[in-house]
C-alpha cells in the first residue's frame, strides 16, 4: 500500500546511515600484555606469546574464562583462533559473573569453537543449545586459524567463520555483558591442552542501527518468556505446576495451564508464528495451546492444542494437531531438546518440529465445531499430571498480518 513506502524507504535510509556512523574499530588486545583482561573461574592459565594470547588447560579444573573489563551491547568483534583438535573452546559475548548466579559462575551466550559446531550459539551455564539447527558442519579448519566474525544488534547475534554465515539468532536475555574467552575444563588424565587468540578487534555500533536493521526486516521475533520468572504469565488450576530454573520453565504437577497474559500484541493473536525449544522426560505429557482463552480451571476449552508427548502412554505424539490432525509417531526423544514452532496464517496450520513439517491442517470453512476451531487468542502451556516432567525456554512469536 502507498503509505508502508515511505517507512521502507525511511528504514533503509536509517540503515544506511547509522552504519557509516559505527564506531571506529579498537584492538581488545594490545600483543603484549593482558591489560584490560580479567581470569574469572577455573584454573587454566593464560599468557601471552609472540602476539597471542595462549590459554592452556588444567587437568581437573572446570570451565575458564579471559574476561574483558568492561560491558559491551551493541558491536561487531573479529578475531582469529588456532584450537588444539583435542579441545572444545568458545567465545563468550554478552556475558555475565554475579554472586547471586552458581556463585559467580561466568554465564551467557557462547560462539563455539569446536569442530562440528563451530560458530552455533550456546547459553553458557543457563539454557543450553540455543541453535537448533547445527547442520553446517565443515567450516572450522582443525588446527588451523580460523577467523571469527560476530554481530550483535538488538536481540539479534550473526555469526561466521572464515566468511561463511553460520547462525541468525534472534534472543533478548542479556543485551549486555563482557568479552571473554574460554578455555574448556578438562577431565583428570588428559591434556594439556592449548587454545591460541590474535586479532582481536572491536567496533562498537550505535542502538540506531538495531532499530533501522529491524525497520527493514518488518516484523519481528518477539520473546514471551524473560528466562527469570513467569511475569506475563497466568496460572490455573494449581500454581505450584510452573517453575523457573536456569532460564527455563520447568512443567511438573497437577493439572494446571500457564496462560500468556503480557504487554505482547496484548496477549490476543490471529496470524502468528509460535517458536519455542521443549525437551520431555520418560512419559511425560503436555501440550502449547494457542488461540486460547484464559480458565480457572479445568483443560482450555477454546483453541487447539500442539500436543507434546515422546514416550507417554497416550498414542498421539509431539507435533500433532490434539484430536484434530494427530500424530502417531515421535518425531523427537526423551531428555533432548526440540524446536517447536507453530505456524498459523489464515485457515492454515503448521507444526512442524526440528524443522520438519509434522501437520499440516486446513480448517475447512463449514467447520461444525463451536470452540475448537480458528479465531483468536493466546497462548498456555500444558501440566498434564504429576508424573509428566517438561521444559521450555526460548518462547517467542512472530505476528503476521492478518
Amino acid at each position: 500500500m502507498p503509505k508502508t513506502i515511505p517507512v521502507t524507504l525511511i528504514a533503509v535510509v536509517m540503515a544506511c546511515t547509522t552504519a557509516s556512523h559505527s564506531g571506529e574499530w579498537k584492538d581488545l588486545f594490545d600483543g603484549k600484555t593482558l591489560d584490560g583482561w580479567e581470569q574469572i573461574n577455573g584454573s587454566a592459565t593464560y599468557r601471552v606469546e609472540d602476539g597471542m594470547i595462549v590459554g592452556k588447560t588444567s587437568e581437573g579444573s572446570p570451565n575458564s574464562f579471559l574476561c574483558t573489563t568492561r560491558d559491551y551491547s551493541d558491536f561487531e568483534l573479529r578475531l582469529e583462533v588456532r584450537c588444539d583438535p583435542e579441545l572444545n573452546s568458545g567465545i563468550q559475548i554478552r556475558s555475565e559473573s554475579t554472586p547471586d548466579f552458581k556463585n559467580g559462575r561466568v554465564h551467557g551466550y557462547q560462539v563455539e569453537i569446536e569442530e562440528g559446531q563451530a560458530g552455533y550459539i550456546y547459553d553458557e551455564a543457563r539454557r543450553g543449545w540455543l541453535s537448533m539447527d547445527r547442520s553446517k558442519t565443515d567450516v572450522l579448519k582443525p588446527g588451523q586459524w580460523n577467523e571469527y566474525r560476530i554481530v550483535c544488534q538488538g536481540d539479534r547475534i550473526q555469526t561466521f567463520v572464515n566468511g561463511e554465515p553460520v547462525e541468525d539468532l534472534r534472543d533478548d536475555m542479556t543485551p549486555s555483558g563482557f568479552i571473554s574467552l574460554q578455555v574448556h575444563g578438562i577431565a583428570r588424565g588428559t591434556g594439556p591442552y592449548e587454545v591460541r587468540w590474535r586479532n582481536i578487534r572491536l567496533r562498537e555500533l550505535p542502538s540506531s542501527d538495531t532499530t533501522a536493521a529491524a525497520a527493514s526486516d518488518g516484523q519481528d521475533w518477539v520473546s514471551l518468556f524473560n528466562g527469570k520468572n513467569l511475569d506475563g504469565w497466568k496460572i490455573s488450576d494449581n500454581e505450584g505446576s510452573f517453575d523457573v530454573r536456569d532460564g527455563m520453565i520447568v512443567v511438573n504437577g497437577p493439572r494446571a495451564h500457564a496462560f500468556y497474559a503480557g504487554p505482547v500484541n496484548d496477549a490476543d493473536f490471529k496470524n502468528f508464528e509460535f517458536q519455542a525449544d521443549v525437551m520431555t522426560k520418560p512419559n511425560a505429557n503436555s501440550g502449547i495451546y494457542f488461540h486460547t482463552e484464559y480458565l480457572d480451571e479445568g483443560w482450555p476449552v477454546k483453541g487447539y492444542e500442539a500436543q507434546v508427548n515422546t514416550t507417554h502412554g497416550d498414542p498421539k505424539k509431539s507435533g500433532g494437531l490434539y484430536s484434530v490432525k494427530d500424530n502417531y509417531e515421535a518425531p523427537s526423544k526423551d531428555n533432548e531438546w526440540f524446536h517447536y514452532h507453530i505456524i498459523v496464517n489464515g485457515k492454515k496450520i503448521t507444526i512442524k518440529i526440528d524443522g520438519k513439517t509434522i501437520t499440516e491442517y486446513t480448517e475447512p470453512e463449514d467447520l461444525d465445531r463451536p470452540d475448537r476451531r480458528l479465531d483468536h487468542g493466546t497462548f498456555a502451556l500444558q501440566a498434564h499430571d504429576p508424573g509428566s516432567v517438561v521444559y521450555f525456554k526460548n518462547i517467542k512469536v512472530k505476528v503476521l498480518p492478518d
